[in-house]
């Protein structure tokens, strides 16, 4: 059997790097104000304070912490494809480090809301929402980023 191809499960929100770098988000920033939006759309700056008619596509950082988390014990409605039976799954509202952005998504398979706490250092992943007979249809996660001291204390 031929290998699944990856691909996003909603194109143009995330980059799925194929040489080993990390993925990144895809915001849009405001020419004028320097103003970010996540996820990306089309139109005026959301700023009211600004008055541009245009957004940039921009990659977004990779890293931050987290502002806050829940532990979700339902399936959510489609277009969501959820596991059958449906397990729960752990959610992080993450602050990006350089946007200030505070973004929503699920934590990586294997981390659980006991696992989290405010503050917390995380970074971007990539997790397998559902699968197909061809493919896997990636999402964004967040997963604990591991500190460079944590690194050297593991040796």
């Amino acid at each position: 059997m031929p290998a699944k191809t990856q691909q996003p499960a909603i194109d143009g929100w995330f980059t799925t790097p194929t040489d080993g770098s990390d993925p990144k988000l895809i915001g849009v920033k405001c020419p004028r104000c320097a103003t970010f939006v996540f996820p990306p759309r089309t139109g005026d700056c959301p700023n009211p304070a600004c008055d541009s008619e245009t957004l940039e596509a921009t990659e977004l950082s990779s890293v931050g912490t987290v502002w806050s988390y829940a532990e979700n014990h339902y399936a959510p409605p489609p277009p969501y494809v959820a596991a059958d039976p449906f397990e729960p799954v752990a959610l992080a509202a993450v602050q990006m480090e350089l946007e200030g952005l505070i973004v929503l998504g699920q934590v990586a398979d294997g981390v659980s809301a006991a696992d989290l706490k405010v503050g917390m250092p995380m970074k971007l992943d990539l997790g397998v929402l559902y699968s197909d007979d061809d493919h896997d249809y990636l999402v964004y996660t967040w997963a604990p980023a591991v500190a460079s001291n944590d690194k050297e204390a593991e040796k």
